[in-house]
């Protein structure tokens, strides 16, 4: 019997330094896939990767082998030992995993509760996987059911409705220190989504802000455009920073864009104003070291998530609702895995049902000398039917059996009736989900439970070139 294993660490276990070094990007992930796959008690696999969290959900044979070759490899990945990586992470199994997915796209796991971004991170997680062929049966099941308790979550619930987001925050940030932001000079290092997001919140301030990004630099003109800003590129960030009152940065780069050493230089220029860095990449753009300069402040999406906690209060009523819609999702997806898991008995019971009406047809083959080809038939019928009525009400109880301690009773029935084929998933194909209840609208549909817009923090741009002490 295979099962459903979800592994991994997020803001709420581990710290940036952590999450930062476990990170996935499109290529790292998709390597990690394949790899998962190729072992022996891993079937499928895919991988969700964000500033917030890094999780791997996969469907294994033995969830014991399966959880600590995986854990092996995250570790690896890393560079650490896994016995440190397992002291934060998470591993749950079956419903209480797809019970994780369906909150993470929810939003109800995210640092700010009912963010709408990551459902589309999930849908695009999803799509990798599919693309590389690493996914299956179970896995697509899971992120189709999981897009969908997100999309109720957001229609049947106000959990999203104040539409805050980390960029938000980091602006409100800037605003709760520096004071009035219309006439201070921000620089915004990377183009993608959550750049995007700051430079709204800031032009709702009235802040005009300088793009630098070199990968996507189309993309970077495209918001100056918006937001009546200016582009730049890397190479002379330098000069930028050596201007500008605010740096937000995020990137998809693996290595730091901002050096304590570059930075020190830039400082010597400066004549004492103060700097204020905002840092929302994982892994970081902006090295920790910079936060020891004289004059520079530093945050982290570590440190935001503080002041999300003592400034965003998300209405405990919305909460609990969204909570009631995902446990009624859990349930549907409960019922599946309970079906899942006695396929491959009923196709057995049935197979071996046929065969043996096959064997008593052959055997009485040459009894019927009298009998016209349409007699024969309708023997030959009544026999199929006698097969489908006699099987009908096991079939149906199988089905609804709770196989939570009832393994044994399904060996029992195994034994009775002589099925000792191994239990293979493939048996049969798995059913088709339960039936829309009356009332129930088109938002259910897996194809249209992602809202989701281009990746956030897209940009894979190089470091600064270090110069070196004067």
């Amino acid at each position: 019997m295979n099962h459903l294993l979800a592994l991994g660490v997020s803001h709420k276990t581990a710290p940036v330094a952590l999450r930062e070094r476990l990170s996935l990007t499109e290529r790292q992930a998709q390597r990690f896939m394949a790899e998962a796959v190729a072992h022996p008690e891993i079937r499928e696999a895919v991988t969700l990767s964000t500033c917030n969290r890094t999780e791997a959900y996969l469907v294994v044979g033995d969830p014991v082998e399966g959880e600590s070759a995986a854990l092996g490899m995250l570790a690896q990945h890393a560079g650490i030992r896994p016995t440190e990586l397992a002291e934060v992470i998470y591993s749950p199994r079956n419903c209480d995993a797809a019970r994780h997915l369906y909150r993470v796209a929810s939003g109800l796991e995210a640092m700010i509760v009912g963010e709408a971004e990551i459902q589309g991170q999930v849908r695009r997680a999803h799509e990798l996987a599919q693309r590389a062929g690493t996914s299956g049966p179970m896995t697509n099941r899971l992120f189709s059911a999981a897009l969908t308790a997100g999309k109720r979550v957001r229609t049947e619930t106000a959990i999203g409705e104040s539409r805050v987001s980390l960029s938000s925050v980091a602006v409100d940030l800037a605003r709760e220190v520096l004071g009035d932001l219309a006439h201070r000079d921000v620089v915004i290092i990377g183009a993608g989504e959550t750049s995007e997001l700051t430079a709204q919140a800031l032009a709702h301030r009235g802040v005009s802000t300088i793009f630098v990004a070199n990968r996507h630099a189309d993309r970077a003109r495209s918001l100056a455009e918006r937001f009546g800003g200016e582009v730049s590129s890397l190479d002379i960030l330098p000069r930028h920073l050596e201007q500008a009152d605010i740096v937000v940065a995020s990137t998809s780069s693996p290595h730091p864009i901002v050096g304590r050493e570059e930075l020190e230089l830039v400082m010597a220029t400066r004549a004492g104003r103060p700097l204020m860095l905002i840092d929302l990449a994982v892994p970081r753009d902006i090295e920790p070291d910079c936060a020891e300069l004289p004059g520079v402040t530093l945050y982290d999406i570590d440190d935001l998530q503080d002041v999300v906690a003592g400034n965003l209060s998300v209405r405990e009523g919305e909460r609990e609702r969204a909570e009631v819609v995902v446990e009624e999702e859990i349930q549907r997806f409960a019922r599946w895995m309970d079906q899942l898991g006695v396929a491959p008995t009923i196709a057995e019971l049935r197979a071996r049902a046929a065969t043996i009406a096959d064997q008593v047809l052959a055997e009485n083959a040459g009894r019927w000398e009298s009998a016209s080809a349409r007699d024969l038939a309708r023997v030959e019928a009544i026999a199929r039917a006698v097969i489908q009525r006699l099987l009908h009400e096991p079939t149906i109880r199988l089905k609804s059996m709770d196989l939570e301690g009832s393994h044994g009773r399904l060996a029992v029935l195994r034994e009775l009736f002589g099925l000792r084929g191994e239990e293979s998933e493939a048996a049969e194909p798995a059913p088709a989900p339960p039936a829309q209840a009356p009332g129930e609208d088109a938002a259910r549909a897996p194809d249209e439970a992602a809202e989701a817009g281009p990746p956030a923090g897209t940009d894979n741009v190089r470091p600064l070139r270090r110069r070196a002490q004067p």
